[in-house]
């Protein structure tokens, strides 16, 4: 039997780690997935920072866009492992520009495009992380978050969270510190953290 194990990270560097310990442990990148906000720009493409087509003036990124439809997601060579060269790139409500690569791509662009139920919270519980969790999830990739998801055999599920588990976020800790600043769940009508907030967020965690 087939499970999902998923992480959230602070940043994409250790979301990238945790993909690499993944396909060091085994697991082929056509069972993992990431997600990473790129409201600082670390994604570049062509030695600039990304920017995104909005041909029509929505405000919305063209390419989700024309994914949500069918035509495919727009995606550039970047990284090392084979999962982190299919990187693209799109605009998810309430979250803003993120990165992605891997099977969870599809369903994303549906959220970025407006097409799949629930946006990014659909897109996560639909990945197998509970709605409790995809909250904070969410809200940590609206903050400069990455999330990691991988499809596993069940009996290495154990083994294999212990490898992505080493510089991940502690979710319950993490939810806390959100509602203790106020924060009760992921407003996806919220407008995406800007890079001086993402840089911020980052000094607050280490």
């Amino acid at each position: 039997m087939t499970v999902t194990i998923s992480r959230l990270y602070n940043s994409y560097a250790q979301a990238q780690e945790a993909v690499r310990a993944l396909e060091a442990a085994g697991i082929a990148h056509n069972d993992i997935s990431i997600i990473a906000s790129n409201a600082d720009n670390w994604y570049k493409e062509n030695g600039k920072p990304s920017t995104f087509p909005d041909r029509d003036l929505d405000g919305k990124d063209d390419r989700a866009e024309a994914a949500g439809t069918g035509a495919g997601l727009g995606a550039a060579a970047g990284g090392t492992a084979g999962l982190l060269a299919g990187l693209g790139l799109m605009a998810i409500p309430g979250v803003g520009p993120v990165v992605a690569a891997g099977w969870l791509v599809a369903t994303l662009a549906g959220a970025a495009a407006g097409a799949a139920t629930g946006g990014i919270l659909g897109a996560l519980t639909q990945a197998g992380i509970s709605n409790d969790d995809a909250q904070v999830y969410a809200e940590g990739l609206r903050r400069g978050g990455a999330v990691v998801s991988a499809r596993v055999k069940d009996a290495d599920a154990s083994r294999l969270q212990a490898v992505i588990d080493r510089s991940s976020v502690k979710l319950p800790d993490r939810a806390s510190a959100y509602r203790k600043s106020g924060w009760q769940s992921f407003d996806a009508k919220a407008s995406p953290y800007t890079a001086d907030q993402v840089r911020k967020e980052r000094q607050l965690y280490g």
